[in-house]
């Protein structure tokens, strides 16, 4: 091995090992609560886009795991966003998918959506687990109507491993649905905005107005009609 070789294998190593050192404090809520079997992460995606589902995750990942590079959703790349998905998908002991649509989203409010995809998720989770998880590590909330012991945690998709699990199947669960809309939706670039206002998604609204996954309480700067003084939809 030469110089420049065993330099590249000093520096592969280095990066490890920080990454390494980067999870072990990510990891610091896991440990605290340790005493806990089932430790759940939860995280929710699409609070502010003009189109499509808010979709929650509940995640219990082994006591022992290690996922390098798992992080907050929105400082990954989508290729890495991917990568990990399949990598937790692997690892995780058990997922849970929870998912309000447009209607709903109208109905109660995205908050009050929210609390309701998280409380789908955890339902779902609990029955691939066989029971309740023990604890629920959230991203930022308190979810109402929960009988399990909740631990709010700000920026919790940075700080705890478990709740960036959620957030990045939350994440990439979300884009699939939106990639599989874009299909049968044209005109609203939603394969690329995810249901966000991008120009070209108000662009779409304008000419070709709203679709039946858009949320009729989000767009109503975007789809008028003046005659009629009243949201087009």
């Amino acid at each position: 091995m030469n110089k420049r070789e065993e330099e590249r294998l000093r520096k592969k190593e280095e990066k490890h090992r920080k990454e390494l050192e980067r999870l072990e404090v990510m990891s610091a809520y896991e440990k605290e609560y340790a005493q806990y079997t089932h430790i759940c992460g939860i995280d929710e995606v699409g609070r502010g886009p003009l189109a499509g589902p808010v979709v929650a995750c509940a995640v219990v990942l082994p006591k022992d795991v290690t996922i390098l590079y798992l992080n907050d959703s929105k400082k990954l790349s989508e290729k890495k966003r991917e990568l990990l998905y399949d990598e937790i998908m692997e690892k995780a002991v058990a997922v849970g998918i929870g998912a309000v649509g447009p209607a709903r989203i109208d109905e109660i409010n995205i908050l009050q959506a929210t609390y309701e995809a998280m409380r789908m998720a955890i339902e779902d989770l609990t029955g691939k687990l066989g029971k309740k998880p023990d604890l629920l590590l959230n991203d930022a909330v308190t979810i109402p109507e929960v009988d399990i012991p909740q631990v709010p945690i700000i920026k919790g998709d940075a700080k705890s491993i478990s709740i960036a699990a959620a957030s990045i199947v939350a994440k990439v669960t979300r884009d699939h649905l939106m990639i599989e809309y874009d299909q049968v939706l044209p005109g609203y670039d939603f394969a690329k905005n995810k249901g966000y206002g991008t120009k070209a998604h108000i662009a779409g609204l304008k000419e070709l107005g709203a679709t039946p996954i858009h949320r009729k309480t989000f767009i109503t700067h975007f789809v008028y009609d003046k005659d009629e003084d009243k949201i087009c939809l």
